[in-house]
Parts: C-alpha cells; structure tokens; sequence
C-alpha cells in the first residue's frame, strides 16, 4: 500500500458507510465510519503504538471506520491474489479486543444490517443493558441490492468468521510487545 495510493471504498461497503453515517447516536451501535481508507501511514502509525512493535506495519489492513474509544474496523488481507471485498473485516479494539467479525464485505454488509457493528460483533458483551439489535432496512437494501447471495444472520456471520479464521487473536498477539 503506498501513502497516496487508492483510497476510495468499494462501491457497496461506501454506500453502507454513508448510512451509518446517518445512524449515529440513534441506534446504539457504536461504528463510526470513515469515508475512505485510512492513509497507509497513518495506519502504520497506529498499527505500530496499538502493537507497541516498531518493526511492523499497517501493510495488512485497509482501516474504514472506528469504535467510540478509537478502536479500529479494517479489511484484514490475509487471502493471498484475492479481491479486497474477499478479505474478512476485522476489529482492533483501544482495549485490546480482537476478532475476525465477517468472512469478507458480503458478510459484512448484511451484519450492519442486523444492526450489528465491528465492536459489538467482535466481543459478546452488549454495549448497553437495553441494547438489541434491529433491521436496519436501509443498509438491509443495501446488502440486497450488492450481496443478496450472502443473507444470513448477524449470529451466522460472526460464528462463520470466528470457524475461518480462529487463530486471528494469536496471530495479532504474537505482534505486540
């Protein structure tokens, strides 16, 4: 990835950023979203003090959104001469939380949908006692007009990554000092 390199989000994963745009503060899922990919610098950057490892770098993610506390949303690029939307979405939270929370942006999609954001699928307690997750129709047709191939639930979705990539918090532990 070079600092000034592509910057633009896929087609679908822009037009589901610019709902949840719309969304926050109203549904209580705590994603703020970015309208395009960190810069590759800036990724590096926060790669290396979220690690505490000087020799790594952000070369692997392509961030698109954070968490309240700062906690990163990012394409995870582990599928060797595979398509970015191919790669699954993981969370890097300011707490240390990990987790693989879509096998790819299909997947994704269709998790916003269930009102589900990277935080909220990446660790098992609920962001507020009152929270539940509800349809989002809006980013629902979205997934449906890009992905209606990968329709499943938000319990579906995270049990899928978390079956595919199960070794995602050891590989990133391993990293950090």
């Amino acid at each position: 990835m070079t600092v000034n390199g592509d910057r633009q989000l896929p087609a679908a994963l822009a037009a589901a950023m610019a709902v949840r745009l719309e969304c926050i503060g109203e549904d209580r899922v705590d994603f703020e979203p970015y309208e395009s990919f960190l810069a590759a610098d800036e990724t590096t950057d926060w790669f290396r003090a979220w690690t505490g490892n000087a020799e790594v770098n952000g070369d692997d993610f392509r961030v698109f959104g954070q968490d309240g506390t700062g906690g990163y949303a990012a394409f995870w690029l582990v599928r060797p001469g595979r398509e970015l939307v191919e790669q699954p979405i993981v969370f890097l939270g300011s707490e240390g939380e990990t987790g693989v929370v879509a096998s790819d942006m299909g997947a994704f999609l269709w998790l916003l949908a269930d009102s589900f954001g990277p935080w909220e699928a990446a660790t098992s307690d609920e962001p507020e006692p009152a929270w539940a997750p509800q349809v989002n129709r809006d980013l629902a047709a979205i997934a449906e007009r890009f992905v209606p191939d990968h329709r499943a639930s938000a319990a579906a979705i995270i049990a899928q990554a978390a079956h595919e990539f199960p070794d995602f918090d050891d590989t990133i532990e391993k990293l950090c000092r």
